[in-house]
């Protein structure tokens, strides 16, 4: 039996096949004890290949080797023998048979090409796995740890990869998908400088930079148009994203208004985006956020967008009618000075539509929600003229009479406080005030039954204020009563007018 010292195998060999043997020889999982012409020719092609797997699977993947003991028992050492040379294996230590090296790497009897070139790949294979399986070995072989990225090159890598996106073609869905996963990763990215990650908290210079590059660089833009390409992840992401950015304050000035004012062209863009259901969640909290700079909601009210709203409203995808009514209750409350300069001149139309549309909807959460922002409305102090002119119209006060008959309580409170408006108006048009009179019983009988669920001081003492102020209406005044001018000229020669006669008295409850 042939046995050779560990020694030789550190040494260049001359004869590489004979070496290569005595390897196989020592190494008891490869050795060939079937020497036939399959396998001289695969080890004069893979030779030196098969050496250097060999060796490393020594040196690597077996480092528990054997040694003689006191009694000469073998023993296990958790040391490698390689690296401690008085724990060697002896010289003369047998090595015991193991099967051969063609069966051990699959290759056949037969001498050909392709048995050749199937073996050269499984040692190839080998080799690779030796080299990377080890721990020590990735560990040389690991990249440094690439430097974080700053906030201005995140946003300009991001308005790189979305203006690609934009005008890409989706036909090679291998860079599509390549394209995606960095987007994703770069919203995410502006995402944790925005709002922080587990492992740090936002800074303000991060904040700044990255607001002015994003702004600077119209990154709005584009994630506004590649939204709809976006996954429901990204989308979610880059709406918050954009939803801090209109709240980031850049040298004590939110520059956010500024870039809107010259680019309202966005704005038009998320307003439509109501009319895709799929989009319209995030499209709407991008407006609200865009609402709150004041410019913006003066564009929306001057434009026909605003008309869109009471269909937007109306729509049967209830949570896209929710968010449409979210986003014009911040319309119509946010800036008091544009919203009366708004409905000062367009109080006609503005409110026919809303009464029709929305206050007379047949969808009970329409209603509900159309008649606590008229509330809002009506009762905000900066809307005092319109609200005048509002309770001073018989039109209005037959809906909201309506109103107060719902069978939802909320409706019927919500109703309550547009009503009382009509009844403490001190210049009521006669037309105003027949109704209310010939009403009078019916309406007492409504407040008697009508209580909160919660005691509240204020919505009694206004409830009782209004009945007092019911109670002493005069029912209106018969066709037959007619004043009868007087003979006699007044002191002054001139005169008294006539009063005119209210209209013919209807019942509306």
């Amino acid at each position: 039996m042939n046995v050779v010292s560990p020694y030789e195998i550190w040494r260049p060999p001359e004869n590489p096949h004979l070496s290569l043997h005595n390897v196989l020889n020592f190494y008891p999982s490869t050795k060939p004890s079937d020497p036939n012409p399959s396998t001289n020719a695969l080890l004069k092609i893979d030779g030196d290949l098969f050496f250097f797997t060999v060796l490393l699977r020594r040196l690597l993947l077996f480092p528990v080797q054997h040694r003689v003991g006191r009694l000469g028992e073998p023993r296990r050492l958790r040391r490698c023998s390689a690296f401690t040379p008085h724990l060697r294996r002896p010289p003369t230590m047998p090595t015991p048979a193991t099967q051969p090296a063609a069966v051990a790497l699959g290759v056949g009897k037969a001498d050909n090409d392709k048995a050749l070139k199937r073996s050269s790949g499984k040692l190839k294979k080998a080799f690779n796995k030796a080299m990377l399986g080890n721990v020590v070995v990735r560990a040389f072989f690991k990249t440094k740890p690439r430097r974080p990225r700053t906030p201005a090159e995140v946003v300009s890598r991001t308005t790189l990869m979305l203006d690609a996106l934009l005008s890409f073609d989706d036909t090679d869905q291998a860079k599509h998908f390549q394209k995606m996963a960095e987007i994703d990763t770069l919203i995410r990215e502006m995402k944790a400088v925005l709002y922080g990650s587990s492992e740090s908290e936002p800074t303000t210079e991060a904040c700044a930079q990255l607001t002015q590059e994003f702004f600077k660089g119209d990154t709005l833009r584009l994630i506004v148009l590649c939204l709809p390409k976006l996954n429901l992840e990204a989308r979610k992401d880059a709406t918050q994203v954009v939803a801090n950015l209109q709240r980031q304050p850049v040298n004590s000035r939110l520059i956010a208004s500024d870039y809107l004012e010259g680019n309202l062209d966005i704005v038009d863009h998320l307003v439509s985006g109501y009319e895709d259901s799929s989009l319209a969640l995030h499209y709407g909290a991008m407006l609200r956020e865009c609402i709150r700079h004041q410019i913006v909601a003066s564009h929306i009210l001057k434009s026909e967008h605003v008309k869109k709203f009471f269909g937007y409203m109306q729509l049967p995808e209830f949570d896209v009618a929710a968010d449409a009514a979210t986003t014009f209750k911040e319309l119509m409350t946010r800036h008091k000075s544009t919203v009366t300069e708004f409905l000062s001149g367009n109080s006609n139309w503005f409110f026919t539509e809303f009464n029709f549309k929305l206050l007379g909807s047949p969808n009970y959460i329409t209603r509900r929600q159309a008649v606590k922002l008229l509330g809002d409305i009506l009762l905000d102090r900066s809307n005092s003229c319109v609200m005048v002119r509002y309770v001073s119209t018989l039109d209005n006060l037959i809906i909201l009479m309506n109103l107060l008959r719902e069978s939802s309580k909320p409706i019927q409170l919500d109703a309550f406080h547009v009503f009382k408006l009509f009844v403490a108006n001190t210049n009521r048009p006669p037309g105003v005030t027949s109704v209310l009179a010939n009403n009078k019983e019916k309406l007492l009988r409504l407040f008697a039954g009508l209580r909160m669920d919660k005691e509240d001081e204020v919505f009694e003492s206004d409830k009782a204020q209004i009945m007092r102020e019911i109670s002493g209406l005069e029912p209106p005044r018969q066709a037959g009563d007619v004043y009868k001018l007087p003979k006699t000229p007044m002191c002054s020669g001139e005169l008294p007018k006539v009063s005119p006669l209210p209209p013919k008295t209807c019942s509306y409850i």
